[in-house]
């Protein structure tokens, strides 16, 4: 008897070759071929190396600094894998650009993270996978299924193995008090919130802390690192209320700017991060940095996806 499923292909854009090299060895698979180049004016050019009529194809590509560059080369690659007449084409997005302007904050403004959600509908995906996102409402803005995993298992396996007593989970802010009660109830530690006032764009003043900290090894839970002044203010503030150690915990290490710099002159003890973004160069050099690798995780969510099987069951 024949087998009529279509046979499972991934490619890497350039972003992100270590992880697709990762997410292949876990899956017992070779990457697909891309050639990537730009001409002399900064355009990208991309082919695909292999034939994929037929096939369902699966793209691994963070939209992480260059964002815009990798943008437009997640874009071309689509269009290239939809008019090499691919089955299914699915864009595994392990970090989204754009995702903090998810809403209209003032008059005038765009919703960026909706229009690169169309973008990548109109180039041709069937299918979105993503991490941890910015904000759960994103997912609407797709026209086609989109599946947000979550960073937790690996994180959390993390805390459990290196921090043993009297834990309390940190909220960032208001916006991170879900995700901060979920690990503190899988943890069974206290939770305490930082209320905090933001005065520009990628500044952040720490007011006040809710939650009782003193004596405690605060874990500190967002889902990224830019410049790190909201991370860095929040751990200030916890050493003033008496913490005895401070550590943090996210997904997306964008660290960009004075991050690096920050983090080191912080209290902050130890940051685990996630490979959904490579670490530039001077991050590499901070010995305050740990990533853990989410190849598993993604690998998992790609064959469950290519089988028509429950990803929800990842997280239960």
């Amino acid at each position: 008897m024949m087998n009529h499923e279509p046979e499972l292909m991934l490619f890497g854009g350039s972003s992100s070759p270590e992880l697709t090299g990762e997410v292949c060895r876990y899956m017992g698979i070779n990457p697909g071929t891309i050639f990537s180049k730009r001409f002399s004016d900064g355009e990208t050019q991309v082919e695909i190396g292999e034939n994929v009529r037929g096939r369902d194809v699966f793209i691994v590509q963070s939209t992480c600094p260059p964002v815009n560059d990798h943008l437009m080369e997640l874009l071309i690659i689509i269009d290239a894998m939809k008019r090499a007449s691919a089955r299914r084409i699915t864009a595994v997005i392990p970090y989204y650009g754009y995702g903090r302007q998810d809403r209209k904050v003032k008059p005038r403004v765009p919703i960026s993270a909706k229009l690169v959600a169309d973008l990548i509908t109109i180039a041709g995906a069937h299918r979105v996978v993503a991490m941890d996102l910015h904000a759960g409402q994103i997912q609407g803005y797709f026209n086609i299924p989109v599946d947000n995993i979550f960073a937790a298992p690996v994180i959390l396996k993390y805390i459990h193995t290196n921090f043993k007593d009297n834990l309390v989970m940190v909220a960032p802010d208001a916006g991170g008090v879900e995700r901060a009660r979920a690990f503190a109830k899988r943890l069974d530690a206290t939770l305490a919130i930082i209320d905090k006032r933001r005065e520009a764009p990628s500044e952040a003043e720490a007011m006040n802390i809710i939650g009782d900290v003193n004596g405690r090894t605060a874990v500190i839970l967002d889902d990224m690192v830019d410049t790190a002044g909201t991370l860095t203010q929040a751990a200030a503030a916890l050493k003033k209320r008496g913490a005895l150690g401070i550590h943090a915990c996210c997904t997306h290490p964008v660290l960009s700017g004075p991050a690096v710099e920050r983090i080191e002159k912080s209290p902050i003890e130890t940051l685990v991060v996630t490979n959904t973004i490579p670490l530039g160069e001077k991050a590499k050099m901070c010995t305050k940095i740990n990533v853990l690798s989410v190849a598993e995780l993604l690998g998992e969510t790609i064959k469950r996806s290519y089988h028509s099987q429950s990803v929800s069951t990842l997280f239960v």
